[in-house]
């Protein structure tokens, strides 16, 4: 087991108890992680339930694989969930029986690991990849995006309003030497916006920007969600939570879908909607608790969703 591997499961029985786990259904975790909620989804399906686990971090796989090593009715996959669909079939799995959870986002072992370039306080080559197999990273970003691509997805994913400002500094500085490491794009983000008194660090919405890009994570999310909701079983429970407004806000979208009664234009005469195909569990997202946050500070921005499927019909979200 990897002896740095640094783990903390956010909102670990909450997320988990919605899904009603019962023994003799298939259930799936969507980001292993640190194996934190399959752990509690393992010991809830014993005898006879099953888990099938995804994850791209070969780090997380090593150590939660030791860590759950006594579990045989547990699958490990090294691959996205965006996968999920072929994967399942792959095994022989035509339906999510039991629930599915996804926990969004980077790692705390992925956030806290200098060299995976996901901090601007460590200094560290700039990567951020989730799956270090890919050959694309946050250097590729930040040194070969033109200025209008920087501007588009530090504006949209990062939500700053120092946008252009940054990104002109960044072009000009790209013209002499490229930006390698986390902390010389941290310090050039910040000598680009002025100071506001705020605690929140002046590259933290651009270093999210970034992340998002290079790990394709808003686009996943709405793609996967699409392919998951196909795969549940009447009755079977989807939990996510999610780490930032972005997805959040995607999430609720999908979900606000799904579970309306109806899709009508106001001047159509007849409704001809299909059912809803989804129950939501809750309206408002639940958040963690004031003692977890006490305890792992990073949980106070986690967001939890929970929906049942209620209804199957197919259909695609714009």
């Amino acid at each position: 087991m990897l002896k740095d591997f640094k783990h903390y499961t956010v909102m670990a029985h909450e997320a988990v108890d919605a899904l009603e786990c019962e023994s003799g259904k298939i259930y799936v975790d969507a980001t292993l992680g640190g194996g934190g909620h399959s752990e509690l989804i393992l010991q809830k399906i014993q005898p006879d339930g099953r888990l099938i686990s995804f994850d791209v971090d070969s780090d997380a796989i090593e150590y939660s694989r030791e860590r759950l090593k006594g579990y045989n009715n547990l699958t490990i996959v090294k691959d996205s969930y965006t996968n999920i669909k072929n994967v399942l079939h792959d095994l022989g799995i035509e339906k999510i029986t039991g629930g599915i959870i996804f926990d969004l986002g980077a790692s705390y072992h992925q956030l806290t690991k200098q060299e995976r370039g996901f901090s601007f306080s460590k200094e560290a080559p700039l990567d951020m990849r989730f799956d270090r197999d890919s050959d694309f990273s946050a250097y590729d970003v930040v040194n070969k995006y033109s200025e209008d691509e920087l501007i588009r997805i530090i504006s949209e994913y990062g939500e700053e309003r120092f946008t252009k400002r940054i990104v002109k500094n960044i072009i000009n500085y790209r013209k002499n030497k490229t930006i390698d490491t986390t902390t010389e794009l941290a310090d050039l983000i910040k000598k680009s916006v002025p100071f506001t008194g705020q605690k929140i660090h002046p590259a933290t919405r651009v270093f999210q920007a970034i992340r998002i890009e290079v790990n394709h994570e808003l686009q996943n999310v709405k793609n996967t969600l699409n392919d998951v909701l196909t795969l549940l079983s009447v009755g079977a429970i989807i939990s996510i939570i999610s780490f930032h407004s972005l997805e959040d806000r995607l999430v609720k979208q999908i979900f606000k879908y799904y579970s309306a009664k109806c899709h009508c234009k106001p001047n159509d005469p007849i409704c001809h909607c299909k059912p809803p195909m989804l129950e939501l569990i809750n309206k408002k997202p639940l958040l963690a608790t004031e003692l977890e946050v006490k305890d792992n500070p990073p949980s106070r921005s986690a967001k939890l969703r929970v929906a049942k499927k209620i209804s199957s019909w197919e259909n695609e979200i714009d």
